[in-house]
C-alpha cells in the first residue's frame, strides 16, 4: 500500500489511468541499472528518480569535468573532479529521499557487468553510454541475462533510441542493427573509427530529449504499456524536430543472437 506521503508525491502520475495506485506500486518495486551518467544518464536518472523507481544502480567510472556542464545537467561547477556516480547518487537522493540509490564508481567491463546482472534482479537496463564497445558489451550481457535494455545515443543534432526485451525468445539485439567491429572486419568491411561527443560535438538539449525518452520508455515497459522503441530504431533530428522509425527484424546470421 502507498503511504499518504507517496500518494501526495506521485499524485499527478497516479491520476493517470495508465498508472493508478497499482502502477505506482509497481514502479516502487522496480530496480533499474543505468550505465553512463553523462548527457543521457543525467535526465534519464532524474526522471526515473522523480517517478518513484524503487531502486536505481548508477554505473560510471568518470569524474566531473567542466566541459561536461554544457549538457550533463546533474552536475554543478562545484562538482568538478568528483565521481560522477557518487555525485549523481547524492543528487537523486536529494531529489527523492524515498528511493534507494547505489553508486558504482567504475567502468562496466564485461566480466563485472555479467556478475552484477547475475547477482541483482534488475527489471531493466538503460544504456546511456557514448562508447560503442561498451554498448556491445551491455547488449551481450543483457541478452545472456535475459534483461530488457533501452539504448540511446546522440551525435551532433541527431539522436537514436532503440529497446530490446530479451525476456522474449524472438527479440533481435543491438548487434543485429550494428554488427560488432570484429564481425564486420571478418566480412571484409572497412570499420570506421568510433566517434563520441568528445570528438564530434553534441548539442545539449538533444541529449535531454533522448535521455527523457529513455526514461519514458522505461516507465512504459514497467507498467506493461506499448513501448514505441521496442525492436524499432527511433531516429530524432533536433534541427527539424522530426522523428522517424525503422522496424528491426531478427538478423539470423547475427554474431550475438543469431543462428
Amino acid at each position: 500500500m502507498l503511504s499518504r506521503k507517496q500518494l501526495q508525491r506521485y499524485s499527478r502520475q497516479i491520476m493517470l489511468p495508465q498508472v493508478g495506485e497499482a502502477g505506482q506500486e509497481t514502479l516502487g518495486q522496480a530496480k533499474i541499472l543505468i550505465v553512463g551518467l553523462g548527457g543521457l544518464g543525467s535526465p534519464a536518472s532524474l526522471y526515473l528518480a522523480a517517478a518513484g523507481i524503487g531502486e536505481l544502480h548508477l554505473v560510471d567510472g568518470d569524474t566531473v569535468d567542466i566541459s561536461n556542464l554544457q549538457r550533463q545537467v546533474l552536475y554543478k561547477t562545484n562538482h568538478r573532479e568528483k565521481s560522477k556516480a557518487q555525485v549523481a547518487a547524492q543528487q537523486l537522493t536529494a531529489a527523492n529521499p524515498e528511493i534507494r540509490v547505489q553508486a558504482h564508481a567504475r567502468m562496466a567491463d564485461e566480466a563485472w557487468l555479467t556478475a552484477l546482472l547475475d547477482q541483482q534482479s534488475f527489471d531493466l537496463v538503460l544504456d546511456c553510454t557514448d562508447n560503442l564497445n561498451i554498448r556491445h558489451i551491455i547488449n551481450r550481457c543483457c541478452l545472456n541475462a535475459r534483461v530488457p535494455v533501452i539504448m540511446a545515443s546522440v551525435r551532433g543534432f541527431s539522436g537514436q533510441l532503440v529497446s530490446f526485451d530479451f525476456r522474449k525468445s524472438a527479440s533481435p539485439c543491438y548487434a543485429c542493427l550494428f554488427p560488432p567491429a570484429k564481425s564486420r572486419a571478418t566480412q571484409g568491411e572497412e570499420v570506421p573509427e568510433a566517434e563520441n561527443c568528445s570528438t564530434v560535438g553534441v548539442i545539449g538539449p538533444a541529449l535531454g530529449m533522448m535521455g527523457s525518452a529513455q526514461a519514458l520508455e522505461a516507465l512504459k515497459m514497467l507498467l506493461g504499456l506499448s513501448v514505441s522503441s521496442l525492436n524499432r530504431l527511433q531516429l530524432f533530428e533536433a534541427e527539424t524536430l522530426e522523428w522517424r522509425a525503422l522496424r528491426l527484424p531478427v538478423n539470423q546470421p547475427c554474431a550475438v543472437c543469431g543462428d
